[in-house]
């Protein structure tokens, strides 16, 4: 058993990941744990490459770099 008083509480957490997938851990943190990507749609994991998307920050990265693919494809 540790020592009394001198560590942190140490309870069951539930993590919400972006996909929709929840599950139970646990954790010194207090309250939920919010994740942008977890186990259940990471490409490592799953073996599907798929972008994900917070935001539309791929999107917008993409409309700002077509704009310059576009002028160089045209020298």
């Amino acid at each position: 058993m540790p020592k009394e008083k001198i560590h942190p509480n140490y309870a069951a957490v539930k993590v919400l990941c972006a996909c929709g997938n929840n599950f139970e851990t646990r954790s010194t943190h207090k309250g939920e744990i919010h994740v942008e990507i977890c186990s259940a749609c990471h490409p490592f994991f799953t073996g599907k490459q798929r972008l994900v998307d917070t935001a539309g920050r791929v999107e917008r990265f993409r409309r700002k770099y077509a704009k310059s693919d576009s002028a160089i494809a045209a020298q």
